[in-house]
This record gives C-alpha cells, sequence and structure tokens, in this order.
C-alpha cells in the first residue's frame, strides 16, 4: 500500500517540476510565442521581410562611412546635430534601399537615433505598402 501511495506523490512532483518548467519565461522569447511569429519590435525595420537579413551578413556602405565614428552609440545618446547627420544620409537614398542600409547599420554596431525611428518606419512601411499594391 504504501509503494502506491509512493508512486502517486512521485507522479505529483513530475508533473509539478513539468508545470513550472512550462511556466518559467525564456528572456529571449515570451512563454507561448515560436520563434518565427514575427519581427521582436526592437528594430527599426523588421528583419523578417528583409531579403538581406536573411542571405548576407556583408556589410555594404551608403556613403555614410562617417556615421562609423557613432559605433557602439546608444539611440538615446544622440543630440539633434548628430541625428541631422542620419537624416541626411536617410534622405538622400531611393526608399527601397532604407531598410539594407538600417541592416548596415546594424552590422556595424551603429544605433539609429530615436530621433529618425519614427521616420525610418514611416518610409519602410509605405515602401513596403506600394510593392504589395503593384
Amino acid at each position: 500500500m504504501w509503494w502506491v501511495l509512493a508512486l502517486i506523490l512521485a507522479a505529483g512532483v513530475i508533473a509539478a517540476v513539468v508545470w513550472v518548467r512550462g511556466r518559467v519565461d525564456d528572456p529571449v522569447q515570451p512563454h507561448g510565442t515560436p520563434r518565427d511569429a514575427g519581427c521582436c519590435g526592437q528594430h527599426a525595420v523588421c528583419e523578417r521581410d528583409s531579403l538581406l537579413a536573411a542571405v548576407s551578413s556583408r556589410v555594404e556602405y551608403y556613403d555614410d562611412e562617417e556615421l562609423d565614428r557613432y559605433r557602439g552609440r546608444a539611440a538615446d545618446a544622440y543630440d539633434d546635430a548628430e541625428a541631422e547627420e542620419f537624416r541626411s544620409v536617410l534622405y538622400t537614398m531611393r526608399d527601397d534601399d532604407v531598410p539594407g542600409w538600417c541592416r548596415s547599420l546594424q552590422l556595424r554596431g551603429i544605433e539609429l537615433p530615436d530621433q529618425l525611428r519614427d521616420e525610418v518606419v514611416l518610409i519602410v512601411g509605405e515602401d513596403r505598402a506600394a510593392r504589395t499594391h503593384k
């Protein structure tokens, strides 16, 4: 009779361990979210739709070598004059080059200034919508 009680207790412990392990949140992936569900929202441009992200990790410059001096700087650490340097590069390129430019900045360790994020997301969104509706 005691072995039945021990068996039930062991099953309860195993069930509790399995339940607790399933409840622990992965800091990289929230519980219940598949890894390929889409953009994580941390990037100015979603890498899921970017062919450059999947194909190449080679850095491509967009006549913006001067931006390399901002490598390692946080996105919220730029003043308006520095953000204007990024803006001048952004508005001299074609809209369909913007996702590649953002990928290039990522590969180079350069964060896009917070002052430009909304503009970049708007440009990329409009370009994707225009390509989708052709």
